[in-house]
């Protein structure tokens, strides 16, 4: 006889199978603080906080398994008590919970160097929209048993399934870091900073912003001070730099003020000055661009951005407008695909039912 399951599954599952007998939705969320991301999904909220808790942690084997609901700060102080981290900095935006940031998908400053979220997911378990648990992956690094499905969880922003206990691969926190900034313009910032990723230097984030360009160098001190010597610039005090680079994480620089629309870009790093020059916003090496852009440009800013063989986001939409299809259309072969793992995981259409295309 299989065990019991916990009261709040059993709840859920009832719940999701009710759902997709009937032909309703489920809105899945945590914290709520990416509700901005993305349109706005239809149906009945299930909050997941209430699954909340760290199952099991290994400082030695760099491994942590957590539940979805468990908030992000509380499981990023934990880690921190054993100089350990998230390395690829996941923003909070407020109350952020780790099955947010899975779904989400959102990286920080060092994702350029330290890679994204997918690339630190070794497993997850889930539920359906069959109201099914599912598991996949593992609990160790080296797991290359078939298809790696785990990895389609981070950025699905829950359309493909309820996300309950998420493996984790951390990582030690750096043994020295500095910050130096240099006054440049864009295109000089994007040249420096292909030529700097060419060259064995310890660059963990970078970002350029109104006239200055900031480089973090974290790794072994001696790493550290050759490549300050290198690069040049001003180097910040500790408490200057570590204010810089969080508000970049959370988006509380100025340039994230203001309610005109925000575009997310994904580039290739040579890409030249997008947009009027030397304005927005440039991270991870040149390789993503942040753009202030009235919605009614958009399709015009998405056209050249593929171009470039990129993408585009409308990743906030103005004051009191709003986008279709904030993550850009799909080519054919591409929607295909994304339809079919729907219908996979969740035919009936029971979670985040519009969040990422109008129809499903």
């Amino acid at each position: 006889m299989a065990d019991p399951l916990d009261p709040v599954l059993a709840d859920w599952q009832a719940r999701v199978r009710r759902a997709a007998a009937s032909g309703h939705a489920l809105v899945l969320q945590g914290g709520g603080s990416k509700r901005f991301l993305g349109r706005s999904p239809m149906g009945e909220l299930l909050d997941t906080r209430v699954w909340s808790g760290i199952r099991s942690y290994e400082p030695t084997e760099l491994v942590v398994t957590v539940r979805s609901g468990t908030p992000l700060a509380e499981l990023e102080a934990v880690l921190a008590e054993r100089g350990q981290m998230l390395a690829f900095e996941p923003p909070h935006f407020g109350l952020a919970t780790v099955g947010g940031m899975v779904a989400a998908g959102l990286s920080g400053p060092r994702r350029a160097s330290a890679g994204a979220v997918r690339d630190h997911l070794l497993g997850v378990t889930l539920m359906d929209g069959r109201g099914d648990i599912l598991r996949f992956g593992g609990q160790v690094m080296k797991n290359v048993a078939g298809y790696d499905v785990s990895r389609l969880m981070a950025g699905a922003m829950g359309t493909l399934g309820l996300l309950l206990d998420v493996s984790l691969k951390v990582m030690p926190l750096p043994a020295a870091e500095r910050t130096v900034r240099l006054s440049m313009t864009q295109a000089d910032a994007l040249r420096s900073l292909n030529r700097w990723g060419g060259q064995p230097l310890p660059l963990s984030a970078s970002c350029w912003v109104d006239g200055l360009l900031h480089v973090r160098l974290s790794g072994a001190a001696s790493a550290v001070e050759a490549a300050i010597k290198k690069i040049g610039g001003e180097v910040l005090e500790p408490a200057a730099q570590q204010a810089f680079w969080r508000a970049l994480r959370e988006q509380t620089h100025p340039f994230f003020a203001g309610s005109r629309p925000l575009w997310r870009l994904s580039v290739p790093s040579c890409e030249e000055t997008i947009g009027a020059a030397d304005s927005g916003l440039i991270e991870w090496g040149g390789a993503l661009r942040w753009l202030r852009t009235p919605v009614e440009e958009g399709a015009a800013l998405v056209e050249h951005v593929a171009r470039q063989h990129g993408s585009a986001m409308c990743f906030r939409a103005g004051e009191g407008e709003s986008c279709d299809v904030p993550f850009g259309r799909l080519s054919p072969a591409l929607l295909g695909l994304h339809r079919r793992l729907k219908a996979a995981f969740d035919p009936a259409g029971v979670f985040n039912r519009a969040r990422m295309y109008p129809d499903w």
